[in-house]
């Protein structure tokens, strides 16, 4: 049996938390400094000698027993239980190791049993198979076995409901010590579940299902899944005890006349997933049954495609099944695979698989009677020249050696055994319902939903006896019973026949289903840009004023006064193809164009990567679909409308996902079942709100822009709507819409690349709040988005690690230059303890005391002023003014006094900063000209004499023009006023720079060779 994998071992170590879960058995920790000291329950411990370490999550006794672990450790001295079961307690819930009492053996089981007692053989190995087909999904050897052979397919899986025997079934049953557990395991053993050992039968396997027409099971069918890994004579394939009974996939007979007919049924389910559903399977070379053949007949096959196994015993069983086949008036042909392989091994070599499967049954042998039949394909006259093209210059080639050699690019045959499809069936599509018409009989299908494990529906058939109508799920074979015989009496129709109508409606129904998924899926899919549309993004992006441009595009969309919030939302939402995405809140007033400011970023991003909403309800993110939200942008009009999601939201932005745990009903068994569900991110966030007091867990993780409320920014804003009634505002709308298309084929054409900021080590942040440690985060993301913005205006770079290859790019002082002035006016806002309305009047209320001080001749501490004088002189209304006036005075910024008229309120203004002074500049950001010129140098190249100011320049005339460099800099900037040096040197320096990048150049090469041979050694450190 495989062990765990390494990773769900480890997360299981990491995840659940020792200390929780020994207090939650009533065990009593004693705080010890970091660590937690608790008496050993093995052994006589008066002193309390084991200790427990939240930091590592491991515990370790230091009295007589010398013992300790992790958490499984734990769950297995505690319970007494294996490994392996340990594991599984854990994943499925570690309250359920909650027992106190320190046991030698476990003897009870601690894990719900998934079979229910007193059940008929049939319903128990129902139940089994629906254990083992949960087993699967969860899996990972098992899925990476099924992917290896093609067949890791959601639909497969789930049609034919295959499974893994991970030997955790018996784990799950009562002990066979117990009346119940002795009872449950005596049947499993005369099924053939359990071996007279008590093992799994099925141990290490993948597990098919063989049912009935009535969906009972008849066979099952094990595939190792280690293979050859096994000890040798291990039996690769199992079935169940006694003779083989029941046809795989005989709803497909219900259908088709021709059926491929495979060895295996790994071929078959080959077979099937590349779109060929008219396809059973034997039980191996020897094992065409009665079952097999009695099937064939029922259904009145007319044609059986063979396609056993290329090899001696396949080419042996093959002629001799068609001679049997052909005395029942069956035609048979025979599929030509290259020797010694089959279909699974043709499939995965051979790609296109489904062209180079359809190549083998047009090629297919015929093995009847007489000469072989004649087909007239329908084709036209190109298909037949080129026919004719291709046999005339096969005629002239040497035959070549194998199959595998032939070119699926030539025509291929048409005259041959094609597979017949349920597309031949006409339906016509309409709102709520969908109309087939099959002979004389036409049926009405409504009600057909989204769900794939059934297929309820309301149908009506039509006639010209009348009509019969009923509900219905297809996928029961008890309810197309029921109804074909209603049918049937009323309408006087044959039931074989409304059978086969039944059969192909099904199939029909699961294609529309499909091809409704496809459609939906195709929304999600960026449009293909045609080559003209790509051209124009890259020139975009390739643009060396980039930014101007983004700026410039925002005012021509009527977006004024309000450059840096657009443009910090822009790469904001950019951030999205980043591990660690940015959060953008914008606020403001009501009615002051927030909503509007974040429609016009939202605009320019592509429509299939974002996703916006109005409101979200408490648990609605985590229903949105596993990838749903994975690097797009979650924009929410109002924060307050999501204020029940706020938790979600804040897990979803910090974690990177959200799960939950959810109880549901079970669609075959229908009983009430724990389900998960997961969103997995990253994910940018998007948002706007009217607030004022911004909760400050969501405050920490956003960006907040404010908007421009100042009466200069409400005239701009009525001119730009008056400006929209004209003809100038007409062709402006007209030229927003190409402007829209050309920024999100740009964005669309935006690579996930990793980010290397080469200057990291150097740059400088506040750090005298806590807060500032997200905030730091920040602003390094905004670095991060700048550079990816301008990824097509940077060397794309590689790295080589355990052999796979990441690509890069790398940060320019230029990036950190804007991130600067973006992070001076955006983060320095956040750190402000005022609210930007609130600083806002703030200043206000500085110019209105400096105004009436100098035309009054007083001095500011003997101003005083009412609520009325300050809402007149800056117009705001009278709510959002006490707002804002009762937070300055609990700040202390103005101080209340009581007025001589009826005790009114005056206030005096305590705020001596002088205007214009922002505290959103105090970030404590290094200036990009006092970054060293080369970060990447080495340790030991730091050490170069005349890369730092406090060390001598070189002697060297050959490094002159580079030692000594950030000396005469740093001097330069020394001087109050920077003088005539610094402009000389950057003069000297601006032809060597490249869009923003350090000073090693290539064009460097001719005057400083040593310089050129110091950057080479730079990039082999980076590859190293």
């Amino acid at each position: 049996m495989p062990r765990l994998p390494e990773e769900l071992i480890a997360q299981i170590k990491n995840n659940i938390d020792l200390v929780q879960l020994i207090q939650s058995q009533s065990y009593q920790l004693k705080k010890n400094g970091k660590d937690y000291l608790l008496s050993c329950p093995w052994h006589d411990d008066k002193e309390a000698s084991l200790v427990v370490s939240p930091d590592t999550n491991l515990w370790h006794c230091m009295g007589a027993c010398q013992t300790g672990g992790s958490v499984i450790d734990w769950v297995m001295k505690t319970q007494g239980v294996s490994f392996r079961l340990a594991c599984e307690i854990l994943q499925k819930d570690p309250s359920l190791a909650n027992s106190t009492q320190t046991v030698k053996k476990n003897t009870t089981i601690k894990l719900a049993s998934p079979l229910a007692a007193n059940a008929d053989n049939q319903k128990l190995l129902h139940q089994v198979i629906t254990y083992y087909h949960e087993a699967l999904k969860t899996a990972p050897e098992a899925l990476e076995y099924l992917e290896q052979r093609g067949l890791n397919s959601p639909e497969l899986i789930n049609t034919f409901n295959l499974g893994y025997a991970n030997r955790t079934l018996g784990y799950r049953l009562p002990a066979k010590n117990r009346k119940a557990g002795s009872e449950i395991r005596g049947q499993l053993q005369e099924i053939g579940i359990l071996r007279k050992t008590g093992h799994e039968h099925f141990n290490g396997s993948i597990v098919v299902p063989v049912q009935d027409e009535n969906k009972q099971i008849t066979e099952v069918y094990g595939r190792k899944i280690l293979g050859n890994k096994l000890r040798k004579g291990t039996a690769q394939h199992l079935y169940l005890p006694g003779a083989h009974e029941g046809v795989w996939n005989v709803e497909a007979l219900k259908v088709y006349d021709e059926i491929i007919l495979c060895e295996a049924l790994i071929d078959a389910m080959t077979f099937w997933v590349h779109g060929f559903k008219n396809v059973t399977a034997s039980y191996g070379t020897s094992g065409f049954t009665a079952s097999h053949l009695a099937a064939l007949k029922q259904y009145n096959i007319k044609r059986v495609l063979i396609a056993y196994d290329r090899d001696e015993a396949g080419n042996t069983a093959s002629k001799q099944l068609a001679e049997k086949l052909n005395e029942e008036d069956i035609e048979c042909f025979r599929l030509q695979f290259p020797k010694k392989m089959d279909a699974n091994e043709y499939a995965l070599k051979m790609t296109p698989a489904d062209k180079s499967l359809a190549l083998v049954i047009r090629k297919a042998q015929w093995m009847g009677k007489g000469e072989a039949p004649q087909s007239e394909p329908e084709t036209n006259i190109e298909q037949v020249e080129s026919e004719k093209k291709a046999t005339k210059e096969k005629s002239t080639q040497p035959e070549p050696s194998t199959p595998l050699a032939a070119s699926l690019e030539a025509v291929e045959p048409l005259s041959s055994p094609v597979p017949q499809t349920a597309s031949i069936i006409e339906a016509e599509i309409k709102d709520h319902e969908i109309h087939i018409t099959l002979g004389e009989r036409h049926y009405r299908v409504r009600g057909l939903g989204d769900q794939t494990s059934t297929l309820k529906i309301n149908l009506m058939l039509t006639s010209d006896n009348g009509f019969h109508n009923d509900k219905l799920d297809l996928y029961s074979a008890k309810q197309r019973t029921v109804f074909m015989n209603q049918a049937s009496d009323e309408l006087a129709i044959k039931t074989d026949v409304i059978k086969k109508d039944l059969g192909k409606l099904l199939l029909k129904l699961e294609e529309i289903q499909q091809d409704k998924q496809t459609q939906a899926n195709e929304k999600d899919q960026p449009v293909p840009l045609s080559a003209q549309e790509q051209k124009a993004a890259l020139e975009l992006l390739q643009d060396g004023n980039l930014i101007d441009i983004i700026r410039q595009d925002f005012n021509k969309m009527g977006i004024v006064g309000e450059e840096s919030n657009t443009l910090v939302g822009y790469l904001g939402c950019v951030s999205r193809k980043l591990d660690k995405p940015l959060a953008v809140m914008i606020q403001s007033s009501s009615a002051a164009g927030k909503s509007s400011l974040m429609e016009a970023i939202l605009a320019l991003m592509p429509e299939e990567e974002r996703t916006q909403y109005s409101a979200m309800t408490g648990q609605s993110l985590f229903y949105l679909g596993e990838n749903s939200l994975k690097h797009k942008i979650l924009a929410i009009s109002e924060e307050e409308g999501a204020s029940n999601a706020s938790y979600a939201l804040k897990l979803l932005q910090s974690e990177g996902e959200v799960t939950i745990a959810s109880t549901g009903k079970d669609n075959d068994s229908g009983q009430l079942v724990t389900q998960e569900y997961t969103v997995k991110g990253p994910t940018m966030l998007f948002m706007t709100t009217t607030a004022i007091d911004i909760d400050e867990e969501l405050l920490n993780r956003c960006l907040v822009l404010s908007v421009n409320e100042t009466r200069e920014q409400t005239q701009a804003i009525h001119q730009i709507q008056r400006s929209r009634r004209t003809l100038k505002g007409l062709q402006n709308k007209l030229e927003q819409d190409a402007i829209k298309a050309l920024h999100r084929n740009a964005q669309s054409l935006l690579k996930p690349l990793q980010i290397i900021n080469p200057y990291a080590d150097q740059l400088t942040f506040l750090s005298d709040k806590t807060r500032t440690r997200r905030d730091h985060e920040k602003y390094l993301t905004l670095i991060d988005c700048i550079t990816l913005l301008h990824q097509y205006q940077r060397p794309v770079k590689s790295i080589d690690h355990d052999g796979e290859v990441f690509e890069y790019i790398e940060v320019t002082l230029k990036d950190i230059e804007l991130a600067n002035q973006l992070a001076h006016e955006v983060l320095g806002r956040t750190l402000d303890e005022l609210p930007p309305q609130t600083r806002k009047l703030l200043t206000m209320i500085q110019t209105m005391a400096k105004e009436a001080c100098q035309s009054q001749q007083i001095e500011r501490s003997d101003y005083r002023f009412s609520r009325r004088e300050i809402r007149e002189y800056t117009g705001l209304g009278n709510t959002q003014l006490k707002i804002h006036c009762h937070r300055l005075e609990e700040l202390e910024y103005l101080l209340v006094h009581r007025g001589g008229r009826g005790q009114s309120f005056e206030y005096e203004l305590l705020y001596d900063q002088e205007l214009n002074q922002s505290q959103q500049h105090l970030m404590g950001l290094i200036e990009p000209q006092k970054i060293d010129y080369d970060a990447n140098k080495s340790e030991v190249k730091n050490k170069k004499s005349g890369q730092r100011s406090d060390w001598s320049g070189s002697s060297r005339p050959q490094v002159g023009g580079v030692s000594g460099l950030d000396k005469s800099l740093q001097t330069n900037d020394d001087k109050a006023c920077g003088g005539s040096g610094r402009d000389e040197v950057e003069k000297a320096q601006a032809p060597q720079k490249r869009n923003g990048e350090s000073y090693r150049s290539d064009k460097l090469t001719n005057s400083i060779p040593l310089a050129a041979n110091a950057v080479q050694l730079d990039k082999d450190s980076v590859h190293a």
